[in-house]
């Protein structure tokens, strides 16, 4: 069997979840990486049982369960505290054959760089060009040196360089809020925080034990992002969530300026038309948000990018596939459920983003009205992935 020569975009999770793949299917892999060492934010990630599953397909089943923390059940409320929905994850999981857990994202990230494997990894390089003409197979590269493969993975995220090259039309579209995120250590907070999600009119504020982590918190503002200095930022969240219940203030007020991530929230639209293209000898797939940056509302980003890099990984390992065959068949399999979680994941926040007396109300209303129910079968729909044969 031919080894074929990979390269990767990008060390993110999307990125390192990918290589390891390709490497367990059989490819030479390398890993181009624009920062100059391997790391990640210190922020929680939640992982839906889609991403468990593709876990465990990359087999990192018994690291996950080293660093996971179980979800039980999610609780949405109003700034005042009082309850307007519960939803229970564990029957969730009990339904799609996989827990719900939250996982410190450096943990996700050394689990998933200690499962690579043989591959070669360059930090400190910045691509900004791809070829892909001719008959040679493409090829990447930062201004003084080019990387040549058999496929190339863009991985690079929202901003994607390859993707820009080879799908321009595919736009970043900013979502007209801004998220900050922290984990704060434990020894800083009371015992007994628990997960749940609190929203105002266009504010929100997720929460998510991480065990021995801490906690991880997420707040949710309307409009673009502050230039201000970190220290300024926390002042500002202060007064954003003022008077909201406890432990909203506690968790802001015990977070350290340089603990603080600030994120102006886009998603892509449209979606590339392609997540997959062939030319000369060679091809380029789309992962992660390369292909399908979205807004987190679902809580899909990282879980996405982890079917992503299984069904990738399970193409290119079949009996002499062309890569033809690979990325047209990557493409059918990835694309259209992408596209419909992208755009359900859009709604979503708008309907949890609601401002005003008349919104914000209906909302309310409608997530008492329909307990479990409205959030659990969006959840469902989300996570109901299993790799492919």
């Amino acid at each position: 069997m031919q080894i074929r020569r990979a390269v990767v975009v990008g060390a993110g999770v999307a990125g390192l979840a990918v290589a390891g793949a390709l490497s367990r299917a059989g490819c030479k892999v390398t890993v181009l990486e624009r920062s100059e060492r391997l790391r990640a934010d210190r922020v929680g990630l939640l992982v839906w049982p889609n991403g468990v599953h593709a876990l465990r397909a990359l087999g990192l089943g018994p690291g996950l369960d080293e660093i996971a923390v179980p979800v039980t059940e999610t609780v949405i409320r109003r700034p005042d505290g009082r309850v307007l929905t519960r939803s229970s994850m564990l029957a969730l999981g009990e339904r799609l054959g996989a827990p719900v857990v939250a996982v410190h994202q450096p943990d996700l990230h050394d689990a998933l760089v200690a499962a690579l494997g043989d591959v070669e990894i360059h930090t400190g390089v910045h691509i900004d060009a791809i070829h892909t003409a001719g008959n040679r197979p493409p090829a990447v590269g930062d201004g003084s040196q080019w990387w040549e493969a058999d496929l190339v993975v863009a991985a690079d995220g929202i901003s994607s360089v390859v993707r820009l090259a080879l799908a321009p039309e595919a736009g970043v579209t900013p979502a007209g809020y801004t998220t900050w995120r922290a984990v704060v250590p434990p020894h800083r907070l009371p015992d007994g925080i628990t997960f749940g999600e609190s929203v105002g009119a266009g504010y929100r504020f997720l929460i998510t034990p991480l065990g021995s982590r801490g906690v991880a918190w997420v707040a949710v503002v309307p409009g673009a992002a502050r230039p201000e200095s970190p220290e300024v930022q926390l002042e500002l969240l202060r007064r954003y969530f003022d008077g909201w219940h406890s432990p909203v203030g506690e968790l802001i007020a015990a977070t350290r300026p340089e603990e603080l991530r600030q994120e102006a929230v886009a998603d892509l639209d449209p979606l590339p038309r392609r997540f997959g293209f062939t030319m000369g000898g060679g091809g380029v797939a789309f992962v992660g948000d390369a292909a399908h940056a979205m807004t987190p509302n679902l809580g899909q980003g990282a879980c996405l990018a982890l079917e992503d890099a299984v069904t990738l990984g399970r193409l290119m390992a079949a009996p002499e596939p062309s890569l033809e065959v690979v990325l047209s068949r990557y493409d059918r399999l990835r694309r259209r459920r992408a596209t419909r979680l992208v755009r359900r994941s859009r709604r979503l926040g708008m309907f949890f983003g609601a401002r005003g007396r008349f919104a914000v109300g209906a909302r309310n209303t409608l997530l008492s009205a329909a307990p479990s129910g409205l959030l659990s079968r969006a959840n469902a729909i989300a996570a109901a992935w299993l790799p492919p044969e």
